[in-house]
């Protein structure tokens, strides 16, 4: 062991006794500053991760590393060390091993050097440890079984530049032959072998944060066969002059039989994933305990069947296996109850057949392009989940997160697989337990309306399609036992009468094909039953089959018991908005799609003064001037231990091309309030911490005028992070950022309840109480806003949740829902003047961020689907259900973590600072290494023998 260490300090010191050493971590840090910071441009992705560092490793440590390695044997062999070496008592394994163990001590120093580079990103953004350890883990391991390559060539030649470019052949090679550009060109399976095989799937796989053993015994088994390969090398040059003796023959049957014996390890081990350690926060990709309760519920087989193709699009191509290995933990977690299958669709007709029949699966069509051409691939990507006679499907828009980098540069990942699939899984559970007739599961009269335009304005295709529906409807109404009924109208018919009242209720416009047939028409279905809707949606393909699959999926949606149902109010006259180019209404239609997905939705205006029996929650979406029967319902739904969620302002914002202003207007719940001990105060917090606001601009190029968009910095896009959300509840454990748009202060009284600060802006934070939220850059050049100089800068409360006892706000009053007719006023004896039971009010100072224009907006600046304002009221409606395994399954997403706003200043400055510390760091090695080989030569001074054995 000693002159094994003897040899190896004796290497990496003959590294540093040339430029070698200093020239290799000088150019990995240069290139590797560079490709962060310049070709990925980090702070242009708004990511806090360190993929700009990693994705380039597996090729910048080819070049690098051969470099490092190709004069190891041949400058020994050249100058005829080799021979006085090999001559000498030092066992040739020994020496191998030297020289390897030089190498990563090397490499390893150079990685070391990059943690400035990580640090800089946790102190910008949500940084998740996992994958850099994972990264740096990967990096170590891919350079280890590079330098073994490297080494080997370098034995077997005295030629430096032949062992150089030797090396980088052959290591890319190994590189080129599992990447996504030349594995796209051949089928799934031929692809999963390939990135088997290939060096750069096994380094991406590990760099996600979890260390499979799988991918550590890949490279190690390519460092343990061209370290013996080195060692069979080098002893053979030992033997030179003389036959091999039947030793080194039996160390090649060794060898041989070694080698082997590794390969046929991998092979067993790619059908095993029991080994393996998720770093990533959260435990994201190992399977939770909230999966595992569910999956302990069945009560008959569930399957999981994956459509996957062979070939599909490039970026979806990697995501196949994590999902594959995903789905085979929930087979053994099932314990016997979970069936898993993966198919190609294509190569199996007769289950291709039943998923377009019977589940509605169609392949997509992406575009896929090479250097010569682009075609168009259809392709599979879907999950199915059947439990008895329910199911769901998942397709990719289910299951991926798209982030843009440019115009031509995408990011997909998985965003969070876990729990679509469990959701998935558990509510066809909750379907299931219905196990009646379809109508007798309902128990309630269910009406389909159909707002079709007549037969000869319809498209030839959607002509068949109505035919197909009234024989489907027909069907239903003789099975349904007079609970179904039909009412189909024209709403082109009575001067469009039907199609003004469709567009305000349902928000359908007129359909057109395009510029071939402009002629517009209608084809819209819903099915309703005691004041819930359920949109049904056209099949795409036009197929009878499919049509009825709809129908039934959203029949099902009444079925009593199944899934948890909400009131939704939102104003009858939503606020207006203008968009940078045409005048339209402010929609909510997202927010209401989104959690269709997990609830059912019953829209009431309360004008009733009741809320609808059943609710087990009511969401108010932009109030506005509540009357009296309103507030009755709210409070009297309250008292009676409701949660009520409050998404309010008692602002109007309104955008136009040229201007954007903000205006007062009253909610009506002012004084309910203000009873309550809350208010919403009269101002709108700015905030230095701030999200961007895209905003058109106008750019010339000679003659020419380009339209483009800036992202300006918004002050009154408060951009609140980890630090302003609280942490017990897990309502925020899923976000990383959320933006509360024109958000008003919340202040509340101390009282005899419970108060949780849910959302504060930050420290630097102020009030801007007259409306001016358009840009002034000739009042104020700087930044375009009001700075708050003369305001004490403090963090302000924005969202807040409210439970415990409530007194009714119509104590000792007349009941609303009183008969005015009477002669004699009196008391109402009805009113719930205390709670019976704890309620709940969520209170968000923002309305306007659960606008579908303001998403659209978030989402052209962050560069992908913004969808963090409907997953904090679908994390306060689960939080509300007393469901929190839910809530921390949905925290373990691979959602995006966006970066704090850093101003352009702070981000060269950070810039900057790594780079300094880069040449600072390689500095100190040159004078540690100067300083140490001059006490080392003193010391030596007084042996001469160690310098005529040639030590020194």
């Amino acid at each position: 062991m000693a002159s094994f260490t003897q040899s190896s300090k004796h290497e990496f010191g003959a590294l540093f006794s040339s430029l070698s050493a200093y020239l290799f971590i000088a150019l990995f840090l240069t290139i590797s500053l560079f490709t962060f910071f310049w070709v990925e441009t980090f702070f242009a992705r708004n990511l806090a991760d360190m993929r700009p560092l990693f994705e380039w490793m597996p090729l910048l440590m080819i070049f690098l590393v051969a470099a490092v390695t190709m004069r190891m044997w041949s400058d020994e062999r050249r100058s005829g060390n080799l021979e006085m070496l090999l001559t000498s008592s030092t066992p040739v394994w020994r020496l191998v091993a030297g020289k390897f163990a030089a190498v990563i001590a090397l490499v390893l120093l150079a990685l070391l050097l990059t943690l400035p580079l990580a640090l800089t990103v946790a102190l910008s953004g949500p940084l998740d440890w996992g994958p850099v350890i994972g990264g740096y883990i990967a990096t170590l391991f891919l350079a280890a079984s590079y330098a073994a390559i490297g080494l080997y060539l370098s034995s077997t030649t005295d030629n430096q530049i032949v062992s150089l470019i030797g090396t980088i052949v052959f290591c890319g090679v190994l590189y080129v032959i599992g990447s996504d550009a030349l594995t796209a060109f051949f089928g799934q399976q031929l692809s999963e072998i390939m990135a088997q095989l290939g060096s750069g799937s096994h380094f991406l796989s590990i760099t996600g944060g979890v260390i499979d053993f799988r991918d550590l015994f890949y490279y190690l088994t390519i460092t343990l066969i061209f370290l013996l390969l080195n060692y069979l090398s080098v002893e053979k040059q030992r033997l030179a002059g003389g036959a091999p003796g039947s030793r080194y023959r039996r160390q090649q049957m060794a060898t041989f039989v070694f080698i082997n014996a590794l390969l046929m390890c991998n092979v067993l081990l790619t059908k095993s994933s029991v080994l393996r350690i998720d770093l990533t926060q959260g435990k994201r990709f190992t399977i939770s305990e909230t999966t595992r309760a569910n999956l302990q519920q069945l009560q008959q087989p569930l399957l999981i069947r994956g459509y996957f193709s062979a070939r599909t699009h490039p970026l979806l191509t990697p995501l196949v296996p994590q999902l594959r290995d995903l789905v085979r933990e929930y087979e053994v977690a099932g314990g016997g109850m979970v069936k898993v299958e993966i198919i190609d669709p294509l190569e199996e007709p007769e289950l291709e057949q039943e998923a377009g029949q019977k589940y509605g699966i169609e392949p997509v069509a992406f575009q896929v392009a090479d250097k010569y051409q682009s075609s168009l691939v259809n392709s599979y990507f879907n999950l199915l989940i059947r439990y008895g006679d329910q199911f769901r499907t998942l397709d990719y828009n289910d299951l991926i997160d798209v982030k843009m980098r440019s115009e031509t540069d995408l990011d997909i990942r998985l965003r969070n697989p876990e729990y679509d699939i469990t959701r998935a899984i558990r509510r066809v559970m909750l379907e299931q337990r219905s196990g009646k007739a379809l109508f007798d599961s309902i128990g309630k009269p269910v009406t389909f309306r159909g707002f079709i335009s007549t037969k000869h304005k319809l498209p030839v295709g959607l002509q068949q399609l109505k035919q197909d529906l009234d024989a489907i409807l027909d069907l239903f109404e003789q099975g349904s036992d007079g609970r179904f009924t039909v009412s189909i109208s024209d709403p082109q018919a009575n001067d469009g009468a039907v199609a003004k009242q469709i567009r305000s209720s349902y928000g359908f416009r007129p359909m057109v094909l395009g510029v071939v047939k402009p002629d517009p028409f209608f084809f819209y279905m819903v099915l309703e039953s005691d004041g819930q809707w359920v949109p049904i949606p056209v099949p795409q393909d036009l197929k009878k089959e499919h049509l009825q699959a709809s129908l039934e999926a959203g029949l099902r949606h009444f079925a009593p018991g199944v899934l948890r149902t909400i009131t939704v109010a939102m104003p009858a006259a939503p606020a207006t908005i203008f968009g940078f180019k045409r005048k339209r209404q402010a929609s909510y239609f997202q927010i209401e799609k989104h959690l269709r997905e997990s609830v059912i939705i019953r829209k009431d205006d309360l004008s009733s003064g009741k809320i609808p029996a059943g609710s087990d929650l009511l969401l108010l979406i932009a109030p506005e001037t509540l009357h009296e029967k309103q507030l009755f319902a709210i409070d009297q739904y309250l008292l009676q231990g409701g949660s009520v969620i409050i998404a309010a302002s008692p602002w109007k914002i309104s955008l136009g091309g040229d201007a954007i202003a903000a205006g007062k207007h009253a909610t009506g719940l002012e004084l309910w309030l203000a009873h309550h001990g809350i208010s919403l105060r009269e101002a709108i917090v700015m905030d230095a911490q701030n999200s961007a606001f895209p905003i058109p601009v106008q750019r010339k190029s000679g003659d020419a005028v380009i339209d483009e968009t800036q992202n300006l910095a918004y002050p009154f896009f408060p951009d609140i992070r980890k630090q302003g959300m609280e942490n017990k509840t897990g309502i925020t454990a899923s976000l990383n950022q959320v933006t509360l748009n024109w958000a008003a202060p919340i202040t509340i009284e101390a009282r005899d309840r419970d108060v949780i600060p849910l959302l504060r802006s930050s420290a630097h934070s102020w009030l801007e109480e007259q409306g001016r939220i358009q840009p002034d850059f000739e009042r104020y050049p700087q930044s375009g806003f009001f700075s708050g100089d003369d305001q004490e800068k403090q963090s302000y409360l924005l969202a807040a949740i409210i439970q415990g006892k409530f007194d009714s706000f119509f104590q000792g009053k007349r009941s609303p829902l009183f008969d005015a007719q009477e002669d004699e006023p009196q008391l109402a004896i009805d009113i719930l003047e205390r709670s019976t039971a704890d309620g709940r009010i969520i209170l968000i100072g923002s309305d306007i961020f659960l606008a579908d224009s303001v998403i659209e907006l978030a989402t052209r600046a962050t560069g992908s689907r913004y969808l963090n304002s409907m997953q904090l009221i679908e994390n306060i409606m689960e939080w509300s259900f007393e469901e929190p395994g839910l809530l921390k399954l949905r925290g373990r997403g691979d959602y995006a973590r966006t970066l704090l706003p850093l101003s352009r200043e702070q981000q060269r400055r950070r810039e900057y600072l790594n780079y300094a510390a880069a040449i600072a760091a390689v500095m100190l090695i040159y004078l540690i290494d100067r300083l140490l080989r001059r006490k080392r030569r003193r010391a030596w001074e007084k042996y001469p023998l160690f310098e005529n054995l040639g030590i020194v």
